[in-house]
C-alpha cells in the first residue's frame, strides 16, 4: 500500500485505498508524503484520528525517517475562540444560568493567556457547553478582514501555522482554510460526500436564525439602536429553544403513547385468536365427550 501511494504521488495521480483495521493504513501515507516532500495535507474526518497522528503516528515516522519536517494542526473555524464574539458576549448576550456566565468568564481567562485558543484545551468548560455559541465564530457570522481583532484571530493564527507547516492535518474533510499543497490524503474518504455536501451546500436551520436574531441584537444594542420591538422579538427568540424542546418532548410522548396503545391493541388481538383457536379445538372435543 506505501508502494502504491507513493507511485501516484510520484504521477500525481489518483489512488483509492482500503485496508483492515489496524494493519497500519497511517504509517502506509505518512512515510511516502513525507519522503516525496512539498507540502502535504491530511485530512482524517474525525479529531480522535487527528490527534492520534499528530501525537503519536507522526512523530514515530519523523524520528524513524530522520526527517525534520514540520507538522501542524487546523482544526475547523468552530474550535477556536473567536475574541470578538467572546468580548460582545461579555458585553451583550444573556444567559440562561449563572453557571454559563462562570463558564464565559473561564474562557475569557484561557482566551487571555492561550497561544493557541483552541477549546479543546480547556477542559474546565465541556465541548459540547452552550455558552461556546456565543464565543466561536462560524462561516456565517465572521467578520472576516473587516473584525477588529482579525490581527489576533487564532483562526488566522492557526492557518498562519498551516502556511508555513510541511505536514498539516486537518480534521473535518475540506475548508475554506486548506492552504495550496502537493499532495492531499483523504483518510476515511468514505465520508467525502457528506463533507462536500456539507460544504458545498447551503441551508438553514432555526439554530441559524436564532444566532442570526441574537447576532443583530448585540449590534444593535452596541450602536445604541436597540428598541422595546426589538427586545420583545428578542425575548420571543431566547424563549424559542426552550419552546422547541418542550414541543419535541410532546411529540415524543405521543409517539410513545401511541406505541404503547399499538402494543396493547396487539396484545388484545393476539390473546382474542388464541382464544378463539383454543374453542376450535375444545368445543368438538366435549361435543364429542357428551356424544353429540
Amino acid at each position: 500500500m506505501a508502494q502504491a501511494i507513493h507511485d501516484a504521488m510520484a504521477r500525481t495521480g489518483v489512488l483509492v485505498a482500503e485496508a483492515g483495521t489496524g494493519t497500519g493504513k497511517t504509517f502506509a501515507y505518512l512515510v511516502p508524503a513525507l519522503l516525496a516532500g512539498g507540502k502535504v495535507i491530511v485530512s482524517t474526518g474525525t479529531k480522535t484520528l487527528q490527534d492520534q497522528l499528530f501525537d503519536r503516528d507522526l512523530p514515530a515516522v519523523r524520528a524513524a525517517l530522520a526527517t525534520g519536517a514540520s507538522a501542524a494542526l487546523l482544526k475547523g473555524r468552530a474550535n477556536y475562540v473567536c475574541l470578538y464574539r467572546l468580548r460582545r458576549a461579555g458585553e451583550q448576550a444573556t444567559f440562561a444560568s449563572r453557571e454559563e456566565i462562570s463558564q464565559l468568564k473561564r474562557i475569557e481567562r484561557f482566551a487571555a493567556v492561550s497561544a493557541t485558543g483552541d477549546r479543546a484545551d480547556l477542559a474546565d468548560v465541556p465541548e459540547d457547553a452552550p455558552v461556546w455559541a456565543h464565543a466561536t465564530s462560524t462561516r456565517d457570522n465572521c467578520l472576516g478582514q473587516t473584525c477588529p481583532d482579525y490581527g489576533d484571530c487564532f483562526v488566522m493564527r492557526a492557518r498562519r501555522n498551516a502556511l508555513a507547516a510541511d505536514v498539516v492535518l486537518r480534521d473535518e474533510g475540506i475548508s475554506e482554510l486548506l492552504p495550496a499543497c502537493n499532495t492531499v490524503v483523504f483518510d476515511e474518504a468514505h465520508q467525502l460526500p457528506e463533507t462536500a455536501r456539507l460544504f458545498f451546500g447551503e441551508s438553514v436551520s432555526s439554530a441559524q436564525l436564532v444566532d442570526l436574531a441574537r447576532d443583530a441584537r448585540a449590534e444593535l444594542r452596541s450602536a445604541g439602536g436597540a428598541s422595546p420591538e426589538v427586545e420583545r422579538l428578542a425575548a420571543h427568540v431566547d424563549a424559542f429553544p426552550e419552546r422547541l424542546a418542550a414541543e419535541q418532548h410532546r411529540v415524543a410522548e405521543r409517539a410513545e403513547a401511541r406505541e404503547q396503545l399499538a402494543a396493547r391493541a396487539g396484545t388484545l388481538h393476539e390473546q382474542r385468536i388464541r382464544q378463539r383457536a383454543a374453542q376450535a379445538f375444545v368445543r368438538p372435543a366435549q361435543r364429542a365427550q357428551r356424544g353429540e
